[in-house]
């Protein structure tokens, strides 16, 4: 079932013309939709409580976020709710809505407060609900005790307040007085000024680096090849079969092949890289490390 996405106004005066649903009817309705998948019964019990989602994503407009889509976070918690709703519980299909829509309408705002996460945990989304609204009020008892405050001791008494820890409360507090700044912002007033995007340090691999890495690879392969074709025959295969296919072939099927025990087999294949790096060491001493 698709949320309306008409604008909120138009949604607001739909939901409040809805229905009033008596216990006895949205019991039967939360059963014809578990039992039966009767999608309109679904229908009808959630137009009669988009009202109460409504009026809780009017909570949350002081974040920032477009009222529209606070309710369609809101209608779409609203459903979550309806479809995990089990009406044997004794419960007022409202009162079990209220935590599917809350938690639906703090999850969009969190991701969307800002550009950079500010937190999942328990702890954090608590913080960043509350923290102000704790923060004012303690702030105001201090004042009537004619006591100021600083930021260590008001984090204190928060981190009691909320009952957690200390080191939360301060990083929520430096987020939440901070705001995103453009990377492309100039650092100064200059027209030439260098944006902030240009002092951030490239930790991607530079050209110089790329070309000499390129042309140790190429040589190491032409190296490897020389070797590899220095060997006999079977020993050569055995390589081939066992180190350069997609799906490499085993000790086993290979002995099958050749007549050969599983044993031999393995030691032809150790025979075969000691002659090839002892081919390669003769050229290089830094490509010993491939053999570890």
């Amino acid at each position: 079932m698709a949320l309306d996405t008409r604008n909120d106004t138009s949604l607001t005066r739909s939901a409040m013309k809805a229905e009033m649903l008596d216990a006895e009817t949205e019991l039967q309705l939360a059963y014809a939709w578990r039992d039966d998948r009767d999608e309109a019964a679904l229908h009808r019990l959630i137009n009669a409580y988009m009202r109460l989602a409504i009026s809780m994503a009017a909570r949350y407009r002081r974040y920032g976020a477009p009222m529209n889509d606070l309710v369609q976070e809101a209608g779409l918690g609203l459903m979550k709710a309806a479809d995990k709703f089990d009406p044997d519980r004794g419960v007022r299909f409202s009162t079990y809505a209220v935590w599917w829509i809350k938690a639906s309408i703090q999850d969009y705002v969190m991701r969307n407060w800002s550009m950079v996460r500010t937190g999942s945990t328990s702890n954090q989304k608590s913080l960043f609900f509350n923290m102000r609204r704790i923060q004012a009020r303690l702030e105001r008892e201090a004042a009537a005790q004619g006591a100021r405050l600083d930021r260590h001791q008001l984090n204190q008494l928060i981190s009691t307040e909320a009952g957690v820890p200390l080191r939360d409360v301060e990083m929520m507090d430096g987020r939440l007085s901070g705001a995103d700044f453009s990377l492309n912002a100039t650092q100064s007033t200059e027209d030439e000024g260098r944006e902030w995007i240009d002092a951030l340090e490239d930790e991607g691999a530079q050209a110089a680096e790329v070309v000499e890495d390129r042309h140790d690879r190429a040589q190491l392969r032409e190296w490897l090849m020389i070797a590899l074709n220095e060997l006999p025959e079977r020993e050569r295969f055995i390589v081939r079969e066992r180190k350069l296919r997609d799906k490499p072939r085993t000790l086993e099927n290979l002995g099958e092949e050749l007549g050969l025990s599983k044993e031999r087999v393995r030691q032809l294949e150790a025979s075969a890289f000691q002659k090839m790096r002892k081919s390669l060491e003769t050229r290089s001493d830094e490509v010993q490390h491939f053999f570890a």
